[in-house]
């Protein structure tokens, strides 16, 4: 199989397929045949010439333009750093001054609750006190009626005594005793029980 093909400068080549495997080429046609992917010189030329221009330009305009913005990004990220350290101080230091703000509070609160427990156990032991004075003197009032109506009862008693002692005398001897020598012995006997 034959094909004719066109080249840039207007030439014709012929290639040559092999339809089957048993057909060979000669060393002369193979090196008729240019390479389709080996560049020309003038597109080495071409090339390298848009690749020095190229480099110029970002040479002269753009490497500065992106050496200025690494630049001032860095100097961004520096002074980001340094405001985060200076506002980490900041918020340190108020910390610090909470903390001992709080402290402060604490003491003083601590002081009103100690002086407010003194002033109630002060009023505590007051109401104590007066609480223990009402008692002493009902309890006063209490003995002193209990120990008058023991005087007016024992005074009965002594004369109930007396009239039983009497008639018992009197039923056991058979004649009535002096009344104020029995009065006088249960006074005796009463006295030395109280």
């Amino acid at each position: 199989m034959l094909v004719h093909v066109t080249n840039q400068q207007g030439g014709s080549v012929s290639i040559r397929f092999a339809a089957e495997e048993s057909e060979t080429t000669t060393a002369g046609e193979a090196q008729s045949i240019p390479n389709p992917i080996a560049p020309e010189p003038k597109d080495f030329l071409w090339g390298g010439g848009a690749f020095l221009v190229f480099l110029f330009i970002m040479r002269l305009f753009l490497v500065p333009k992106v050496r200025k913005g690494m630049a001032a990004r860095y100097d961004g990220i520096r002074s980001d750093f340094e405001q985060a350290d200076a506002t980490r101080l900041a918020a340190q230091g108020d910390v610090a001054s909470y903390e001992s703000a709080l402290a402060e509070v604490r003491t003083q609160a601590a002081a009103r609750v100690e002086a407010a427990r003194q002033q109630l156990d002060v009023e505590r032991n007051a109401q104590i006190a007066e609480a223990n004075t009402r008692i002493a003197a009902k309890r006063a009032s209490a003995e002193a009626e209990i120990e008058s109506a023991r005087a007016a009862v024992r005074e009965q008693i002594a004369a109930a005594v007396a009239q039983v002692t009497e008639r018992t005398a009197q039923l056991a001897v058979g004649k009535s005793p002096d009344a104020s020598v029995v009065r006088e012995a249960v006074q005796q006997v009463m006295g030395a029980r109280s």
